[in-house]
């Protein structure tokens, strides 16, 4: 993606001005969005153009004037140049300068995201999504050094070519299947609006990634794998509770005739935190 830039020197007039040379400013506009700086330079208003941008004359002072500002247009060019990726105004502005733009770290906004989520657990969140943002962390970084050899990256960097890529590195190297890979891409395009909303990317890499959930269908429990699940014998005594609780409870849901009464028992599962559950109007069949 290509910024639209245009440039343009012009007298910008001081508090309380009378009469005199004016400061010469230099005005940059990327995607609609403008800074100015000061040139060190002054002009007289009436030997001024103002479509030009440049001094009018051929006396010598205006001459070594109108050289000075094209020398400054072809540098904010060389430095243009030196940009691959789509750039900001700020950015723009600090190469003119001579400064380092600041390195927004995509990891540590990352890590930033799931400390808050974690102290608003119970008020904003619960346990179980910032569990699978801490998972996408870890595929995220994990991706880094698998693609780019790096442990962080500036956000930046990010484009359409690096979501299809941790796409297919989920998909492929993580193993992940489709479903699971669609909500980690979701998480991590969390991030990406957070970084599209504080102006730190100016273009959306998500903007042609299409993802769809695919509908899975549960498989019932035999009358045979239910008896043999409720004979095992495991190795701790907190599985074996697990199990005869869980077992008391599915031989409530045989006898039950109502969905509402379905619904509570399955409650009463969730609230304990043995198991979890995407709602179902399907009552438990048992062959």
């Amino acid at each position: 993606m290509k910024n639209n830039f245009s440039l343009l020197f012009y007298l910008k007039k001081p508090k309380n001005y009378q009469d005199g040379p004016m400061p010469i400013y230099m005005r940059f506009n990327v995607d609609s969005r403008r800074t100015e700086l000061a040139t060190a330079r002054e002009c007289e208003p009436d030997r001024w153009n103002m479509h030009a941008g440049r001094a009018n004359g051929t006396k010598q002072d205006a001459k070594s004037l109108n050289a000075y500002l094209d020398d400054l247009q072809i540098e904010v060019h060389r430095k243009l140049t030196m940009l691959d990726e789509p750039y900001t105004v700020e950015e723009l502005r600090d190469r003119s300068l001579g400064k380092e733009s600041k390195i927004n770290s995509l990891m540590d906004l990352f890590r930033e995201h799931n400390a808050r989520m974690e102290a608003l657990i119970g008020k904003e969140y619960s346990q179980g999504t910032l569990t699978c943002f801490r998972t996408s962390f870890k595929h995220t970084q994990n991706f880094l050094k698998w693609k780019y050899k790096l442990e962080d990256i500036d956000v930046k960097c990010i484009n359409h070519a690096f979501v299809t890529d941790y796409d297919f590195y989920l998909r492929s190297k993580c193993k992940c299947k489709n479903n699971s890979a669609v909500k980690n891409m979701k998480n991590f395009g969390k991030i990406v609006r957070i970084c599209i909303a504080n102006g730190w990317l100016i273009a959306d890499p998500f903007l042609n990634y299409k993802q769809k959930r695919k509908t899975v269908d549960r498989v019932y429990l035999t009358t045979d794998e239910l008896q043999v699940w409720g004979n095992k014998q495991f190795s701790t005594d907190r599985l074996s509770q697990v199990r005869d609780i869980f077992r008391k409870k599915l031989m409530r849901f045989s006898r039950i005739k109502s969905v509402s009464t379905y619904h509570k028992c399955l409650g009463e599962l969730v609230s304990f935190g043995y198991i979890g559950y995407r709602p179902s109007f399907d009552p438990l069949h048992c062959k």
